[in-house]
């Protein structure tokens, strides 16, 4: 089921376009297949892989879902098409009124619709807006209910041990340090980056000549990745940082259960 979901998720751009070449539905074809390959191995296997916390639901499952949810709201706010859906009414509607709100002087949805070349015209800006905006808010409304759930202290489970190995496959306890300062650190660079990305990438791409109306005319389904992927980044390196601080925080009242259970056993009554 995880690798169906996965080959939907990216079919979903080319699916909801009006007009996609031959090519490019070849191409999605082909990375589908190798995405709900990868997936079907990750989970299917008992040794950690890429994908981390893995063990550890519903963190894998909020961020697939955030992710589905954007390239959706986005592939049909971009796709351009005027239909009488009601659905695909109120997702303009709403993307449109979202976009208005979030683009003020200095936010991350300004300085991406600053990416746009000067003779791009005012329906290719408002679309770019839309999109922008709703995935954006998407991305903030996903990282407010991971804290909630970390502040309720609902995730990881009481039900079963989390095992740092298969969850946290590219840390090596081992490496070198204190396990707790070496996790609250790269926690901290995490939500630190996650931040600042929305940011920097508009201004990276203004420096790096890198226009998105470009990118819209040679392929609809790029500027949607683009756009998604400018949202979802930074939101999952957030949830990353959140959830390593998490972790630091158990291994410490762990250790320190241990301790006090060690003082218990040592001063025994006479």
């Amino acid at each position: 089921m995880r690798a169906v979901l996965m080959a939907v998720l990216i079919s979903t751009p080319a699916m909801l376009l009006p007009v996609v070449s031959t090519e490019s539905q070849q191409a999605v074809v082909l990375l589908a297949i190798f995405g709900a390959a990868l997936t079907f191995f990750e989970y299917g296997s008992a040794a950690p892989g890429l994908v981390e916390f893995r063990d550890a639901p519903p963190y894998n499952r909020i961020r697939f879902a955030a992710l589905f949810v954007t390239v959706f709201l986005v592939s049909v706010i971009l796709s351009g098409v005027k239909t009488a859906g009601p659905m695909s009414e109120l997702i303009q509607a709403t993307g449109a009124l979202v976009g208005h709100l979030l683009d003020f002087p200095g936010s991350p949805v300004r300085l991406m619709l600053a990416t746009l070349s000067p003779d791009s015209d005012a329906a290719q800006v408002s679309r770019l807006r839309s999109a922008t905006g709703l995935s954006y808010l998407l991305s903030l409304l996903v990282m407010g209910g991971f804290a909630l759930r970390l502040r309720l202290r609902a995730w990881p489970g009481r039900e079963r041990a989390f095992n740092v190995w298969i969850n946290l496959p590219t840390f090596d306890p081992g490496a070198g340090g204190d396990v707790v300062h070496r996790l609250v650190r790269d926690g901290r660079a995490n939500i630190v980056l996650g931040l600042l990305l929305p940011f920097v990438v508009p201004v990276l791409m203004q420096a790096a000549s890198l226009q998105l109306d470009m990118a819209a005319r040679g392929s609809a389904q790029s500027l949607i990745w683009m756009v998604a992927a400018w949202a979802f980044l930074p939101a999952s390196l957030i949830m990353r940082g959140a959830a390593m601080g998490r972790i630091a925080h158990l291994i410490r009242d762990k250790r320190r259960a241990t301790f006090a259970a060690s003082q218990d056993d040592f001063f025994q009554p006479v």
